[in-house]
């Protein structure tokens, strides 16, 4: 979904191993942050038939970034579809939530885990790829980050990413009459201290 292509948008918690209190890893372990819920935003956009955008939020969610022993990111992300609103309407996050669109019922969460990255592409900007998975089927998605806007992103300013999916190739093909394929996924998110 575009969400992930939002998707999913960008996250890597890098921020806190650049700053000069952050305490340093030793060899061989890994750390690991939660996101900061104060601040941390999962979207997604789609068209209608006619033009209009259909702007819907993932406000329940779970995930981490784990700083890997290797010095690089690992982003895991599940975002629970029973509670998906779509702005402004009722009908439209009824229909989101439905069978014909997510199946919150069959399918309670859409799931992505990054390949693991370098810290650069956190502050510079660029592909994350990783494996989307939503309505039971998997399959490698890339998302895009935007350049980070402050020193320590993740801890100082959003780590943004956005990215689109088709939704036909997850099954997600109801309402092909009134809704365009292309999903964009979209991501703000800030980390809680390591742990």
């Amino acid at each position: 979904m575009a969400l992930l292509s939002c998707v999913l948008t960008g996250w890597p918690a890098l921020a806190y191993q650049a700053s000069p209190s952050a305490a340093p890893v030793a060899a061989g372990v890994s750390t690991t942050q939660a996101f900061d819920g104060r601040f941390t935003r999962f979207g997604f956009e789609l068209r209608t038939r006619w033009g209009q955008k259909v702007v819907g939020m993932f406000p329940q969610y779970d995930g981490e970034v784990t700083k890997l022993a290797d010095g690089r990111y690992v982003v895991r992300i599940v975002l629970r579809t029973g509670a998906v609103t779509v702005a402004g309407s009722e009908r439209y996050t009824a229909m989101a939530r439905g069978d014909s669109f997510f199946d919150s019922a069959h399918y309670p969460s859409v799931q992505f885990e990054s390949d693991p990255h370098p810290e650069l592409l956190i502050r510079a900007g660029g592909r994350l790829r990783g494996r989307l998975t939503m309505h039971g089927v998997s399959r490698i998605e890339s998302f895009y980050l935007s350049p980070a806007t402050c020193d320590l992103p993740g801890k100082d300013c959003d780590v943004v990413a956005s990215g689109s999916i088709n939704r036909s190739d997850y099954g997600l093909d109801g309402w092909q009459l009134a809704l365009t394929d292309r999903v964009r996924f979209n991501m703000r998110v800030r980390l809680v201290e390591e742990r």
